[in-house]
Formats: C-alpha cells, sequence, structure tokens
C-alpha cells in the first residue's frame, strides 16, 4: 500500500525570482549529473567571492527552486533543489552551505541540503539527523 502525499510548493515568490529559478534550475539539473568530486569542485569555484547567506536568504532561494519545479519540490529532488539553492543564492552576492550525506539512523538515505550556521534550512529535521560526507562552505572574503 501506499502512503499518499503531497508536494508543498511555496506561493508568493516574485516573479522575477521565479525566473531566475527557472533559470538556476537548467545548471543544477546539468550539474547534478556529474560525479560527486567534480560538483564539489565547480560549487568551490562558484562560491568565491560570496558572503555567507542568512537562514531567511537560502528558504527564499529554496522556496523558489520549489515554486518552480515539482521534481525540486519532491522527496526525490534533493540535489538538484540544493544545488539550485546554492547557485540562486549566490547569483545575490552570498552562499549557504552545501551538504551532502547520509541518514543517520537506519534505513540508509543519501541527501544533499543546503544549511546556514549549522542549521539544516527548511529541511524539517533535526540538525543532527544526517552525518555530513561533502560540504561547500562559505567561504572568508579573505580566503580568495
Amino acid at each position: 500500500m501506499t502512503t499518499p502525499s503531497a508536494l508543498h510548493r511555496p506561493t508568493g515568490v516574485p516573479l522575477t525570482r521565479r525566473v531566475a529559478a527557472r533559470f538556476v534550475l537548467i545548471a543544477a539539473l546539468a550539474l547534478s549529473l556529474l560525479p560527486p568530486r567534480r560538483i564539489q569542485a565547480v560549487l568551490e569555484v562558484v562560491r568565491r567571492g560570496a558572503g555567507p547567506a542568512s537562514a531567511a536568504q537560502a528558504k527564499s532561494a529554496r522556496d523558489a527552486m520549489c515554486a518552480v519545479s515539482l521534481f525540486c519540490a519532491g522527496p526525490r529532488g534533493c540535489l538538484p533543489r540544493s544545488l539550485g539553492t546554492a547557485l540562486l543564492c549566490r547569483l545575490r552576492g552570498t552562499w549557504p552551505t552545501w551538504c551532502t550525506g547520509v541518514r543517520v539512523v537506519p534505513p540508509f538515505t543519501a541527501h544533499a541540503w543546503v544549511e546556514t550556521d549549522g542549521q539544516l534550512v527548511d529541511e524539517g529535521v533535526p540538525d543532527d539527523y544526517f552525518a555530513r560526507l561533502m560540504t561547500v562552505a562559505p567561504t572568508d572574503r579573505g580566503d580568495q
């Protein structure tokens, strides 16, 4: 038997933000096809010059990605959603911490997300729910 579920698509996302999210979605989907280390290398280049994103900025970017893509809003869209969120933040000059990892409790589940100040952004689970395997954090402005 299947469990009925409904996807939450954020409303009230401004048109300009939705248009930007659609363009970023293309890049995020292409990036999601790369091997993990290549994704990390690309993101480390892209984040240069960006300051840390606030929780509100990261949530706004995540909401925009979910508003323009049902795939990103769904349970299997975590990688393009997290990549798109990070890239959309970067368009505004900020960078959240992009993470991939696994669920701490069985069953094994891989996941990708963004966080700010060690707090998961709009994931609906405790901050220690996932073990981080790969992260791309914002750099200090002097580290470029």
